[in-house]
């Protein structure tokens, strides 16, 4: 499967209520995420999959777009509903969505 060939969605378009699965590092995710985000760092997802939700659209998102594809088309591999969020959290951040940080703060992207 190629990437362009993903689902994909625009961070600007994520509903609010959406299931979403951020993929980046433990630093990344401490300095700025979206509040009600599950973290599981890319390289534990195989081991954690159990953690990610089922019945519902999995919205995936790193940095830029990268890592969420490859976790995106795992997901997928595995009978899992799932869509790479394209531009990763810079486009979140560039679009106005909100960011915390590991305190409740507001937070950044790393």
């Amino acid at each position: 499967m190629f990437r362009s060939q993903l689902p994909a969605v625009d961070a600007a378009a994520v509903p609010a209520d959406a299931i979403l699965l951020d993929v980046r590092e433990n630093d990344e995710w401490a300095a700025g995420h979206a509040e009600n985000a599950l973290h599981i760092p890319m390289g534990e997802v195989v081991a954690r999959i159990a953690e990610v939700p089922d019945g519902g659209r999995v919205h995936v998102v790193c940095r830029v777009g990268g890592r969420s594809a490859q976790v995106t088309q795992y997901l997928i591999a595995q009978g899992m509903d799932a869509v790479n969020v394209s531009g990763g959290m810079l486009d979140w951040e560039a679009a106005g969505r909100p960011l915390v940080d590991a305190t409740g703060a507001e937070g950044y992207v790393l």
